[in-house]
């Protein structure tokens, strides 16, 4: 029986919260406090797989990180560290430690870095990234 779209997102912010001192959501947080990880369902798509009796769904997300503010040199230092593909800090290593997410989904894997760039919330621009995480379920 696949997982719900709630189950995998409260998974994948559990995976994110790995990281050291990354504050986490499974939803997008009302106020952003950064850094902070949170991820967005983009698509599911049914019917994966042929010729089995179970067919596979595939969900995209997106994890968004908010680094910190937008001028900050930190936060700009912070980010190799997040976009880093292993490391402590690597978002893509937390992510894909456990691709089964505890066993929540059947694999997962983290296709790119994209959208490198700034948002501005409550009058304050801050610096972030996201990922793009393809979710076999």
């Amino acid at each position: 029986m696949p997982s719900t779209v709630g189950a995998v997102s409260t998974a994948l912010k559990t995976a994110l919260g790995t990281i050291t001192g990354l504050r986490t959501a499974s939803i997008q947080p009302d106020q952003l406090n950064p850094p902070i990880a949170f991820p967005v369902l983009n698509s599911v798509s049914y019917h994966q797989s042929m010729g089995t009796t179970s067919a596979l769904t595939l969900m995209e997300y997106t994890i968004f990180v908010i680094v910190g503010r937008y001028t900050d040199r930190t936060a700009h230092a912070t980010l190799d560290s997040f976009l880093s593909p292993t490391g402590a800090l690597s978002v893509r290593t937390a992510l894909e430690a456990d691709s089964t997410l505890g066993g929540v989904v059947s694999t997962l894997i983290v296709d790119q870095s994209t959208n490198i760039s700034s948002v501005t919330s409550a009058e304050a621009e801050f610096l972030q990234i996201s990922f793009n995480v393809r979710v076999h379920n």
